[in-house]
């Protein structure tokens, strides 16, 4: 071929337009959300595994409270309390724990390579994450109230329609900035995930108030969204007084939904510049 033809060729060729950053920004959002969204029907199994079976779990704890004549607000704050641990260990193994497994896999250089930050990757996981997690959420919430006849007596759908966004956005906010913070550890992030799964489950009051805490462990234990999250919803389902007044519940998991996307955003960008500078992810402990 002649330099002329080739220059012709050239000229003739058809470029990709621009992309503009809203379309970098909301298609790996749908990309990595898709897959998470469509297992539910490629795989329906996992039904029975992460929604029927955790009833069971639920089941024992509200069998407990009805055999001491307890409140019947407190089987409610079981069954609150088992529909959002599917979101608590979503967030660990799909969220802070996934770039560690997408090295693994032969993904993560792509990642980092594509013209698409990390954050919307991760929050492309996030709310694939959310909606698959919800469904689980949905059957341990509507088992519970058939079993058990719980009541629900809010003092506003819409408050606790808020609530519940903000205590996602804060966990999944965690999220991100332990899924950068466990890549960079290295394999150690397997541990990591394990240790953190059940001292949660005590610290957040899953299963009971959390005012059975002293204030001093249940101020440090509010760090944790879901802790502050579950005790603003108990409050609005079930008309139960709290540990902090509601309005100031809501602020404070405003704050923290703030504070994790942030942190999350500085780990990411200093994971990318250090991948990028340095060629490597993990740090190097002396």
């Amino acid at each position: 071929m002649s330099n002329q033809q080739m220059n012709s060729k050239l000229e003739n060729q058809d470029y990709p337009v621009k992309i503009s950053w809203f379309a970098l920004t909301w298609r790996p959002i749908l990309a990595r959300a898709y897959p998470r969204m469509i297992g539910v029907r490629r795989q329906p199994s996992w039904v029975f595994h992460e929604a029927i079976l955790p009833i069971l779990s639920v089941a024992a704890f509200a069998y407990v409270y009805r055999a001491m004549n307890a409140p019947e607000s407190y089987i409610g704050f079981v069954i609150l309390g088992g529909a959002m641990t599917a979101f608590w260990l979503n967030v660990l193994w799909s969220m802070s724990a996934q770039l560690y497994w997408e090295r693994s896999s032969g993904n993560l250089e792509l990642f980092i390579m594509s013209p698409s930050s990390m954050m919307t990757i991760l929050a492309g996981m996030a709310l694939g994450g959310m909606i698959l997690t919800s469904i689980r959420a949905l059957v341990i919430v509507t088992a519970g109230i058939l079993l058990f006849g719980v009541v629900l007596q809010p003092i506003s759908w819409w408050l606790f329609l808020l609530a519940f966004l903000l205590t996602l956005l804060a966990l999944y906010g965690m999220g991100m900035m332990f899924a950068s913070i466990f890549l960079m550890w290295g394999r150690e992030a397997w541990h990591l995930v394990n240790l953190l799964q059940e001292p949660v489950y005590l610290l957040s009051g899953m299963n009971f108030p959390l005012q059975v805490f002293p204030t001093l462990v249940a101020t440090l234990a509010a760090i944790i969204p879901l802790t502050i999250g579950m005790d603003s919803m108990r409050q609005i389902l079930f008309a139960t007084p709290g540990f902090w007044p509601l309005g100031f519940e809501l602020i404070f998991l405003t704050i923290l939904v703030i504070l994790f996307i942030y942190l999350a955003y500085r780990f990411l960008r200093y994971l990318e510049d250090k991948s990028r500078q340095e060629g490597k992810l993990t740090i190097k402990w002396q």
